[in-house]
């Protein structure tokens, strides 16, 4: 059983990304969606679940999102399009 999520949204198709890491997926993106914490999604309005993956261990997610935050914006683009082509918000509904 997953107990850790790394996630990226985005503002919109090819917009601005974010990248995070929460071990409750839904109430974070709760958060994010509902502008309850003023930062940096806040800010740009990133919102926009497009990717994610589970992780058993704090240690493999974490691990996980510090490379993926490394990465140059063209590879993350491309992990996004290979498993979400239409950049789907992947919450969607979750809310309703």
């Amino acid at each position: 059983m997953a107990n850790f999520y790394v996630y990226i949204l985005a503002s919109k198709r090819n917009g601005v990304l974010y990248i995070g890491l929460t071990n409750e997926l839904e109430r974070r993106l709760y958060e994010h969606k509902n502008k309850i914490l003023k930062g940096f999604t806040y800010k740009y309005n990133v919102d926009k679940l497009v990717y994610y993956e589970e992780f058993v261990t704090y240690e493999e997610a974490f691990t996980r999102e510090r490379r993926l935050k490394k990465w140059n914006r063209n590879w993350k683009i491309e992990l996004i399009e290979k498993e979400n082509s239409g950049w789907d918000d992947l919450s969607a509904g979750w809310f309703e």
